[in-house]
């Protein structure tokens, strides 16, 4: 019987669905929140022709920017110009712009800026909800979720009921609401700050006056620079020491454009950075008769641990700035998914597919998908999840329509090559590195079927995912080296960079990096977050200063080589009148190549003629050229 799915994304506030008894109120996918998550996966079902509605509890697309960041800047970056036509590869530069058809919605068309005007990006997102015809019911806050019997009693559906108490149904739910639930911490005497989603912003109210700043991440820093021409003091604190992006690869680390209280600390202009509420009972906020606010500790011995200036200086503001959470209070205790370890609290637990744990056809898109690669990868992030979204579709298009992951199918000899074209374009692992990778599942009659951007938690369940069968494998991703990022890191050293294609798994910077697997295993149990499993055959692609990898000598032949080893044969490229050669000499035991392609009568056409294939420079030149 047909099935319905509830989509609720995770990016902006809370929204549910809502259903009368009519039958516009029943759907089969149900998306909550129309952020860029929500957007992306309602543009995905709504080109797959899926019956869908979006709820949005305000009146625009992406309301959660007409409020965020309080500042108005963004740390994503518009890199307009990238030197190439190709616009997948230019992709992979651009951090604000969600997939479609429509190529005028790119963020490049609505702002020169390189970190762009939050405003700017809300008309974005409202231009794309209008021009893709996405089906949106605003007005429209979820507030409650549950599962039960649908108007038959026969299968289990969604509930959503909203603010006016109208219920609507759905038997698959997408919840895209974002992070934003402020976090406030366990800290005795919080309610005396003053949260990021409340404070002033005018600087005048910051004139002269001693500030103290919880949290030092982006919103923290970028709360100080804001207010660093005003306050006489600015001390920030937080339970852990800074986490700088350019050291930690992690771009939601703190980021250059925000990091200028660290040059008035470091160069002692009255300001000052310290690690303070590093467990639970360190310290709390005091409040006395006139006003003023003091840091106190909890324990009179921990003054022995720090400086004791810390504890008599007066504060007259003190700040919050520690990030939001996932809002669960919409959903009943049925469906109420558990938290994930990831981030305190802040995400809730699902699965490889993005499904709840426990929840089954409850899935998870937009931000808080971030659980699966937290201070890894760009998960949180929209030039990250724009992609998990396009993941997430896949497999819901497998699980409930019965249409398999896309893929190309080839010949074992055209493999080395097609890969090499995606490692030189593909946005979707080069944003989500150790994250999404390229699949080449190896077929025994020779041929290949290629998977894009698959997951790699999936893998060990590869079938339920994509609909392929597994067997053996060669996947591909991109990777930092493994002791190139942390807080501390020196990523600037003069040896910080190779260039010997021997030497490609002591690359430090992001590079591609190839695994065969005879047969994948089972599980990741054991394994650290972002390993993989060990392979039958590796190969690092040598780190390059352009991530460029089409240069013959250090990254195509060798990437030729290992897959020689994979297949066990020579995969050199030849002219047909070589392969004539060397079937009159040779018989049967020619190379792979003449098999598939001379004996086959295959040719490459570049446009105004047609050509045999010939050395692997001139195959690359031709497929690099479409």
């Amino acid at each position: 019987m047909e099935v319905r799915v509830l989509l609720v994304l995770s990016f902006l506030s809370p929204f549910i669905v809502r259903e009368t008894l009519s039958r516009n109120n029943v759907h089969k996918y149900c998306v909550i929140g129309a952020g860029p998550g929500g957007l992306q996966i309602g543009y995905f079902l709504d080109r797959a022709g899926r019956d869908y509605i979006i709820f949005e509890k305000n009146t625009t697309a992406g309301s959660f920017f007409t409020h965020y960041p309080r500042h108005r800047t963004l740390i994503s970056i518009n890199k307009r110009h990238t030197g190439s036509k190709n616009r997948e590869f230019s992709f992979r530069h651009d951090w604000n712009s969600l997939i479609s058809d429509d190529p005028t919605l790119f963020l490049k068309h609505y702002t020169d800026e390189y970190f762009p005007v939050a405003d700017v990006y809300v008309r974005y997102l409202q231009d794309y909800a209008e021009q893709l015809q996405l089906k949106i019911q605003y007005e429209t806050e979820i507030k409650e979720v549950d599962k039960g019997p649908d108007e038959e009693g026969a299968d289990s559906c969604f509930h959503l009921k909203d603010q006016n108490g109208v219920v609507y149904r759905c038997d698959i739910l997408i919840v895209s609401t974002g992070l934003w639930v402020p976090h406030v911490p366990d800290i005795q005497g919080i309610e005396h700050a003053q949260g990021y989603e409340s404070m002033s912003l005018d600087r005048r109210d910051y004139e002269g006056k001693r500030v103290l700043i919880i949290g030092r991440g982006n919103a923290g820093f970028e709360t100080g620079n804001h207010i660093v021409g005003n306050a006489a003091y600015i001390h920030m604190t937080a339970r852990s020491r800074i986490k700088l992006a350019y050291q930690t690869h992690y771009v939601g680390d703190v980021r250059a454009i925000n990091n200028q209280m660290i040059d008035t600390y470091q160069l002692k202009s009255l300001d000052g950075q310290f690690e303070l509420f590093t467990g639970a009972g360190t310290a709390y906020i005091a409040k006395d008769s006139k006003g003023n606010l003091f840091l106190s500790p909890m324990d009179k011995s921990f003054l022995d641990d720090v400086e004791t200036s810390i504890f008599s200086f007066k504060y007259d503001t003190i700040l919050r700035c520690t990030g939001f959470m996932f809002d669960f209070s919409i959903f009943n205790d049925s469906v109420r998914p558990r938290y994930s370890d990831a981030g305190q609290k802040k995400f809730p637990l699902i699965q490889p597919t993005y499904e709840v744990s426990g929840v089954p056809d409850m899935f998870i898109g937009g931000i808080a998908t971030h659980s699966l690669d937290y201070k890894r990868s760009a998960g949180g992030f929209i030039h990250g999840y724009r992609y998990t979204a396009r993941a997430l579709n896949r497999h819901l298009e497998w699980k409930y329509e019965g249409v398999p992951w896309p893929s190309v199918s080839m010949l074992s000899t055209d493999l080395p090559n097609y890969m090499i074209k995606r490692i030189n374009e593909a946005s979707g692992p080069y944003q989500m590195f150790g994250v999404l990778a390229d699949v080449a599942l190896l077929r025994d009659n020779g041929t290949v079927v290629y998977l894009e951007e698959v997951p790699v938690q999936s893998l060990p369940a590869i079938h339920e995912m994509t609909g392929h069968k597994p067997g053996r494998m060669v996947i591909w991703d991109f990777e930092y080296g493994p002791d190139y990022s942390g807080p501390g890191e020196d990523v600037l050293r003069e040896d910080r960079a190779i260039g010997d294609p021997f030497q490609g798994d002591n690359s430090n910077f992001l590079h591609p990096v190839l695994y065969y697997y005879i047969s994948f295993p089972s599980s990741f149990k054991g394994l650290g977050k972002g390993k993989l499993p060990p392979p039958d055959l590796y190969h690092h692609i040598v780190e390059d200063f352009l991530t460029d990898w089409t240069q013959r000598t250090n990254h195509v032949i060798p990437v030729r080589r290992f897959f020689e080893a994979v297949f066990g044969a020579d995969l050199r490229s030849f002219f047909a009148q070589t392969c004539f050669q060397l079937i009159l000499t040779h018989g049967d035991n020619v190379p792979l190549f003449c098999q598939q392609h001379y004996l086959q009568g295959h040719s490459v056409s570049t446009g105004d003629e047609t050509i045999t294939f010939g050395p692997p420079e001139l195959f690359l030149d031709a497929v690099l050229a479409h």
